[in-house]
């Protein structure tokens, strides 16, 4: 008899937060040694609200984070739309887990965070580093790190996000970015008397919004969001947020507010929203998951919940076939949940940001008629985002 131990398989993740957090999880507990490199220095805390859908809470249940997920918790109750001067014009529905206001409302590094707390001991997590160089051959990639660490590993997985770099090397000419001609810019400020337990949404001329959410720090979660076609984030922070200052001027409500917090505040993020559509998300012994592989972007939601769920399908396809026939099924499964929220209604960003007192005046119609009783229950289905009706695929 041989004494011999089988060598575990060896899986390479890229990215850190939801996505790559998920995957490395589900993959070291169906029996895989798992490398997470994330470049940042260290655990990134912040960003903004996310939320928990659909096949997602499955998955979140049966890793065993449901009740301390739903105990993080961000205190918002339920989503409205405000004018000028604060008042409502219209609430949407927040019944049931899957709400404008979700049962799982979270902020995105409290989720990442709960994650991460959640991995096994022995899940290697190196900080500080990027994917550099790869070479791959049949039974393998071998990863050289930008410090010069050289990684064998039998699975490269990228969890980068929507701008990974690994991928545009990977995966040349088939990312296929579709810029929504939204810029958005989020970040954290003091929280005042007069911010309460709801999303307030406010619309202005110019297709200008301003939104704040509260959250479980102490602090407010402000957004500020309008259509434009201008590269935000390839300035730096104080020439994006002064450009950012002459779009709101005038704006109304509490625009100037925010503008200001965002100037003291440590923790802003500045973005065009960009969808990522490709034909495959895998090749050879490399895979794609999470925004890497499919930004739904803001416009579509559930974002988080795909990204969770991508771990867990990923894993589940890794246990019961070999690579190229695992990868082929994790795609198979995934791609319907996310085609069905990636596919925007024609006009939705015309619609979402009017430009003029007229179409404000439309759209306020619009959402009271959509949040009538009579359209309510229609309304509320336009959340259900990351559902299905198929099982999740079984850990073999």
């Amino acid at each position: 008899m041989s004494n011999d131990v089988m060598t575990p398989p060896h899986a390479l993740v890229s990215g850190a937060s939801i996505a790559g957090l998920s995957a490395a999880y589900w993959l070291r507990s169906t029996g895989w040694d798992v490398t997470v490199v994330e470049r940042a220095p260290a655990f990134r805390d912040g960003g903004q609200n996310v939320d928990v859908r659909g096949v997602a809470r499955e998955v979140l249940d049966r890793m065993g984070l449901f009740d301390a997920v739903k105990a993080l918790n961000t205190t918002e109750t339920g989503a409205v739309f405000v004018d000028g001067r604060g008042r409502v014009t219209a609430e949407l529905p927040s019944d049931g887990p899957d709400g404008a206001t979700a049962e799982l409302e979270i902020l995105r590094g409290d989720f990442a965070r709960a994650i991460l707390d959640h991995l096994p001991d022995d899940v290697e997590i190196v900080y500080g580093d990027t994917i550099g160089d790869t070479a791959e051959d049949e039974d393998s990639v071998t990863v050289t790190t930008a410090a010069g660490r050289v990684l064998r590993a039998d699975l490269l997985v990228i969890a980068e996000g929507v701008r990974s770099a690994t991928r545009d090397r990977l995966f040349d000419g088939l990312v296929d970015r579709r810029a929504l001609g939204v810029n958005m810019v989020f970040g954290t400020i003091p929280r005042t008397e007069a911010d309460d337990d709801r999303w307030r949404w406010y619309s202005t001329v110019g297709g200008r919004q301003v939104h704040l959410r509260p959250d479980n720090h102490g602090t407010t979660r402000a957004i500020l969001s309008y259509p434009r076609d201008e590269a935000l984030a390839s300035l730096d922070r104080d020439q994006a947020l002064a450009r950012v200052r002459a779009r709101y001027s005038g704006a109304g409500w509490e625009a100037e507010r925010v503008l200001d917090g965002f100037d003291a505040s440590g923790d802003v993020y500045i973005d065009g929203l960009t969808q990522i559509r490709m034909p495959t998300w895998h090749r050879g012994r490399v895979c794609l998951v999470g925004d890497a592989a499919w930004c739904v972007t803001p416009m579509g939601g559930g974002g988080a919940s795909l990204a969770l769920t991508s771990g867990y399908v990923l894993a589940a396809c890794l246990s019961a076939a070999d690579t190229e026939a695992a990868l082929t099924a994790y795609e198979s499964w995934m791609r319907p949940l996310v085609d069905s929220v990636q596919k925007l209604p024609p006009g939705v960003v015309r619609l979402a940001y009017p430009r003029t007192r007229l179409g404000l005046a439309l759209r306020t119609l619009v959402m009271r008629a959509l949040t009538s009783p009579l359209l309510a229950p229609v309304t509320a289905r336009l959340t259900r985002v990351a559902d299905t009706n198929r099982p999740l695929p079984p850990i073999a």
